[in-house]
């Protein structure tokens, strides 16, 4: 296994395909990925993926060797102790339920304690929130989690590379989330300039 270990947490909102293509380009790099997902993100991985339940294999394009999954409700879990030494934290997606959450301390499930322990711990955490617009409580938590050291990367593609395929818009987003967690990839996502 990899020295590198990664937490990701996948919660409801829309873009259960963000979240594949993130835990793929990781284990491709044979990051070592710790994974909860949220009883709203099993659904989104159902309703988006047609995955009919969680399994290491189906999330990570079959590299499931390199991936530890969590129960939801296991708050006693590895990730949820600061003891738990790794390299970051994503959620992607995160809903708006989640980034209010975790902005309000509260610690329901094993996604929100993970990232509660990442914001005391002063390890990076990245929350990638998919929801729009964005209400005045969006804002505000938006604003106190960046403020506590949290990154929000909205799941934003960008076109400036000439997209031709949804594939093409996913692996923008996606590159540019394993480049905020300091992984490599061979990716084309970043401008060149003239």
């Amino acid at each position: 296994m990899s020295s590198r270990r990664i937490v990701v947490g996948i919660t409801g909102a829309s873009g259960a395909v963000y979240a594949r293509r993130v835990i793929e380009l990781l284990t491709e790099q044979e990051v070592e990925v710790h994974l909860a997902v949220s009883a709203l993100g099993r659904r989104l991985l159902h309703d988006e993926l047609g995955m009919e339940g969680v399994d290491a294999d189906s999330v990570s394009g079959g590299r499931g060797s390199h991936v530890v999954l969590y129960r939801e409700k296991d708050v006693g879990a590895a990730i949820a102790s600061g003891s738990f030494v790794h390299d970051g934290m994503i959620i992607v997606p995160c809903s708006s339920n989640t980034l209010g959450a975790i902005a309000a301390g509260i610690t329901l499930n094993l996604v929100h304690r993970a990232a509660a322990v990442c914001l005391k711990e002063r390890r990076r955490l990245i929350l990638c929130h998919r929801e729009m617009p964005l209400s005045p409580i969006d804002v505000e938590n938006i604003s106190r989690l960046t403020q506590a050291g949290a990154i929000i990367a909205p799941l934003c593609p960008g076109f400036y590379l000439l997209p031709k395929t949804v594939d093409d818009l996913v692996d923008f987003v996606a590159g540019r989330l394993v480049d905020l967690l300091g992984v490599r990839h061979d990716l084309n996502v970043r401008w060149q300039g003239e």
